[in-house]
C-alpha cells in the first residue's frame, strides 16, 4: 500500500466523522473516545476476520455450509416450482437472451429457509450465546446498556424488525440516543436469511472469494461504528439495563421455532418481492422522466442513478475509492439508499469487469451491505412503533438522523475494509 493510498484512507477517516457532526444535537459533547474506541475496534476485528487463520478456517467451513444450503433449498424448491427454480432443468432451449435467473424462484427460496433454520438455531440456544458473547464487547467498551448491546448485536443475524422484539419490553425505557442506537445498527447491517440470497446473487462477480464471509465481516464491522454515529448524533450517558432474564424466549419448541421460521422468512419473502416490483418500475418510470428532461436542457441520459451519484461521489471517494471509478460505485451507494441492497447489488453484480478495480468492488461490497434506505426507515418506525406505541414521536424525530449514521457506518466499514 503506497503512502498515497494511507494518506487518502486517513483523510477518508477523517472525513466520515466529520460529516456527522452537524447532526449532532451537541457538538460540545460528543465523546470523542468512543469515536477513536469504534474506529480501533473496526480495524481489530476486520484484520482477525480476514487475517486470523482458524477463524478464516471457520468461515471456510461456514461456506461450504451454505453452499449445501443452497443445494438442500433448491431440491426443496424444484419439488415446488420444478424447472422454474433450476435453469438447467428447462426443458426449453435457452436462446442466450434475458436472464434465465428467475428471481422470485431461484433466490426468494433461500430466505425462507434460513429463516427458518435461524429461528431453531436460536431456541437451540447457539445464536444466543455468540450474540450475547460479542454484544458484551459493545457494552464495555461504549458503555451502553444490556438491552441495546443486545438488540444492536442481533441484526448480525436478524432483520431490523426482528431483533427488536428481543428487547421489547425495555422500548418504553429507552432514551432517544439507545432507540437511534437500535434503528442506526438495523439498517447498517443486513439479516442472515438476505446474506445468503446475495451471496447466490453475487458469485459470478465475485469468484474466488468466500463471499459470506465478507457480508458477515461487514454486519460485524458497522454495529461498533453504528454506535460511534449514535453517539455522535445524540452524545448522551443514560444507559437501561437489563432486569431480568437477557435473553427472552423466543420459541416454545424446536416445531414452533421451524414454523414461525418459515412464515416469517415468507412474510420477508413477499415484502421483498413486492418493494422490488413496485421500485424498480417507479425508478424506470421516474428515468423516463429525467431522460425526456434532460434532453431538453441539452444533459444526455439523465438518471436518478445518475443524479445520486454524483451526490454520493466525495463520499464514496472518502471509502477509498479512486477517483477515477468513484462515480459508478456513488451510483450503486445511491441506489441502496433510493431503493434497497437487492438493487443495488443485483446492479453491482452486472457491472462491467473493467468499471471497478478488485479493491474498489470489495469496498464497494462492504458499503452496500446494510438496509439504510428510505423504505427501511418506514419499516422500522412502523415495526418499533407496533411494539410501543408511546415512542413513536421519538422514532420519528430520530428516524432521519438513523438514516444518515447507518449509511455513513457501512460507508465506514467499506473504508476499513480498504486497509486489508
Amino acid at each position: 500500500m503506497t503512502m498515497l493510498t494511507m494518506l487518502h484512507i486517513v483523510i477518508g477517516f477523517i472525513g466520515l466523522v466529520i460529516i456527522a457532526v452537524p447532526f449532532s444535537q451537541n457538538i460540545a459533547s460528543i465523546n470523542y473516545r468512543h469515536i477513536l474506541a469504534a474506529i480501533f475496534l473496526q480495524i481489530i476485528l476486520a484484520f482477525a476476520l480476514l487475517k486470523i487463520p482458524f477463524i478464516v478456517q471457520i468461515f471456510a467451513y461456514l461456506s461450504e455450509g451454505v453452499t449445501a444450503l443452497q443445494g438442500a433449498t433448491q431440491e426443496g424448491a424444484e419439488f415446488v416450482f420444478g424447472y422454474l427454480s433450476n435453469s438447467s432443468l428447462s426443458p426449453f432451449e435457452n436462446s442466450g437472451q434475458g436472464n434465465a435467473m428467475i428471481f422470485a424462484f431461484q433466490i426468494l427460496p433461500l430466505i425462507i429457509v434460513i429463516s427458518s433454520l435461524s429461528a431453531l438455531l436460536w431456541f437451540w440456544n447457539i445464536l444466543p450465546l455468540i450474540i450475547r458473547s460479542i454484544s458484551k464487547i459493545f457494552e464495555k467498551l461504549f458503555n451502553i446498556g444490556g438491552p441495546i448491546g443486545l438488540g444492536a448485536t442481533a441484526n448480525i443475524i436478524m432483520g431490523q424488525v426482528e431483533a427488536p422484539l428481543l428487547v421489547r419490553p425495555y422500548l418504553s425505557k429507552m432514551s432517544e440516543k439507545e432507540l437511534l442506537i437500535l434503528m442506526t445498527a438495523g439498517m447498517s447491517t443486513v439479516s442472515g436469511s438476505i446474506m445468503i440470497a446475495l451471496v447466490s446473487m453475487l458469485s459470478i462477480q465475485f469468484p474466488g472469494i468466500n463471499l459470506i464471509q465478507h457480508l458477515v465481516s461487514a454486519s460485524i464491522l458497522s454495529i461498533p461504528a453504528a454506535i460511534m454515529y449514535a453517539n455522535i448524533m445524540i452524545p448522551s450517558s443514560k444507559i437501561t439495563n437489563f432486569d431480568g432474564s437477557s435473553v427472552p424466549k423466543v420459541y416454545d419448541s424446536s416445531m414452533d421455532a421451524i414454523t414461525k421460521g418459515t412464515r416469517d422468512g415468507l412474510e420477508i419473502c413477499l415484502n421483498v418481492a413486492a418493494i422490488l416490483i413496485a421500485f424498480i418500475a417507479l425508478v424506470s418510470l421516474l428515468n423516463s422522466i429525467l431522460g425526456i428532461a434532460g434532453n431538453w436542457i441539452g444533459v444526455n441520459d439523465l438518471s436518478l442513478q445518475l443524479i445520486l451519484g454524483y451526490i454520493f461521489f466525495p463520499i464514496v471517494w472518502l471509502m477509498g475509492v479512486p477517483i477515477s471509478e468513484a462515480l459508478p460505485a456513488a451510483e450503486l451507494l445511491g441506489l441502496k439508499t433510493a431503493l434497497n441492497e437487492f438493487v443495488a447489488y443485483g446492479a453491482l453484480a452486472n457491472i462491467e469487469p473493467d468499471i471497478l478495480s478488485e479493491r474498489s468492488k470489495l469496498i464497494t461490497l462492504y458499503a452496500l451491505c446494510g438496509f439504510a434506505n428510505f423504505s427501511s426507515v418506514g419499516i422500522l418506525v412502523t415495526g418499533i412503533s407496533a411494539m410501543a406505541p408511546e415512542r413513536k414521536n421519538d422514532l420519528i424525530r430520530v428516524s432521519v438522523k438513523a438514516l444518515i449514521g447507518a449509511t455513513l457506518a457501512s460507508c465506514m466499514t467499506g473504508l476499513v475494509i480498504g486497509l486489508f
